[in-house]
């Protein structure tokens, strides 16, 4: 069986994060959306919030699971028995941070790859940061992020 894990923060998990999710589902028997635990990151949700949201966002999808995870991807990647490691990619800018983590996590263990999947056309706007930065300022994000997302989001920041 192929597994592949497709970490990030998730905070939020965006229409651009689903997309890369469904695309690695056509291409592994099994995904696994990993929401990382970093405790110098100042996250809007709280990692058990980030996984519920991603379980809604994934449901429907038969072979993709969410779990969390802490420490080095290598090491969760290993105990997931995984086969690759999957990044979305929407722009050069990207490219040149997740390249050097790539090369690390082969050194590390080169038994797992790095796929790199470049976002549709339509997703290469959107990031967390900036779903956040529109939310907080009262704008819609219905365009960017799951329809439970943006519940969440809309509870977070009220109707401002």
């Amino acid at each position: 069986m192929k597994i592949a894990v497709y970490p990030g923060s998730f905070d939020p998990i965006t229409n651009g994060h689903l997309d890369i999710v469904r695309r690695a589902g056509q291409m592994f028997d099994r995904v696994i959306v990993a929401v990382a635990i970093n405790t110098e990151k100042k996250p809007l949700f709280s990692v058990d919030e980030r996984r519920r949201l991603a379980v809604d966002a994934v449901k429907g999808l038969q072979n993709v699971s969410v779990d969390e995870f802490a420490g080095l991807l290598i090491k969760y990647a290993r105990r997931k028995r995984a086969t690759a490691v999957v990044r979305g990619l929407r722009a050069v800018s990207d490219f040149e941070f997740e390249f050097q983590l790539a090369l690390m996590n082969r050194k590390l263990d080169p038994s797992i790859e790095t796929i790199f999947l470049m976002t549709k056309d339509e997703y290469t706007f959107i990031s967390s940061r900036l779903v956040k930065e529109i939310g907080e300022l009262g704008g819609n994000v219905s365009d960017f992020v799951p329809r439970g997302v943006e519940r969440a989001m809309k509870r977070k920041f009220g109707s401002r």
